[in-house]
């Protein structure tokens, strides 16, 4: 048994040193080099403009909206108490001052009821609803492309593919090539389009739900703040 398999292994190596091309043409092929990300980018076609487009404007508006968000939701420490401090005192030029100085959706929809104070609690309670809802349409602004982005970009980048399908089949059925390295080699290509209008939807689709979270968390502040304000008319 093992006398065979070393004399196998000598011919195999005696066949080597006589024959250096065929054990060239024997050893494994060198790997290819990798593809960089702006190779796979620029191979994707025109289809990429659009996505690439509706990425920067995913980033812009998940930027923007978080910033203003985040200011909005900045509010002094103790702003009610002080609000409350003010009105028991009967100061509402005071409390007025107080919301005027802070920039936030919250002062605005209080300094609206402080200005209203003299007529019907029903009709006070209504016009801070209505300050409170203008705020919150403002805080929302564009954030609804986001959703729309998040179902447009996947299907640009299926598109993409697809095209780039059809172009192969064509090819083949005009020159009658048909092989598995011109298939895979253009097939692969096109599968960029995919793949990047799927992580433009991915990121797009993330900024929508964190914003909107984000937006939930302060319209819940402002309700509980108006409804602070309203006891405080109601004690007074």
């Amino acid at each position: 048994m093992i006398a065979p398999f070393l004399l196998q292994i000598t011919t195999a190596a005696a066949d080597s040193a006589t024959n250096p091309e065929a054990a060239a043409a024997a050893a494994p092929a060198a790997q290819p080099d990798s593809l960089s990300v702006i190779d796979l980018v620029l191979q994707g076609g025109w289809i990429m403009i659009p996505i690439l487009l509706l990425s920067l404007l995913s980033i812009y508006i998940i930027i923007e909206r978080y910033i203003t968000i985040r200011k909005a939701a900045a509010l002094p420490e103790g702003f009610m108490g002080q609000i409350r401090n003010l009105m028991v005192k009967g100061d509402l030029q005071g409390a007025k001052m107080v919301c005027a100085q802070t920039a936030s959706p919250l002062a605005r929809m209080i300094e609206k009821g402080i200005r209203r104070i003299g007529i019907p609690l029903k009709d006070i309670e209504t016009s801070v609803e209505n300050v409170g809802k203008v705020e919150i349409a403002r805080l929302e602004k564009n954030i609804s492309v986001l959703g729309i982005v998040a179902g447009i970009a996947p299907m640009l980048g299926f598109v993409g593919t697809i095209i780039g399908v059809i172009k192969i089949f064509y090819a083949i059925s005009t020159t009658g090539d048909f092989g598995i390295a011109q298939i895979s080699g253009g097939l692969y290509t096109k599968m960029v389009t995919s793949a990047a209008g799927l992580i433009v939807g991915i990121i797009a689709h993330m900024g929508y739900h964190g914003l909107t979270l984000m937006v939930e968390r302060l319209v819940f502040r402002m309700e509980n703040s108006a409804i602070e304000f309203m006891d405080i008319l109601q004690d007074n």
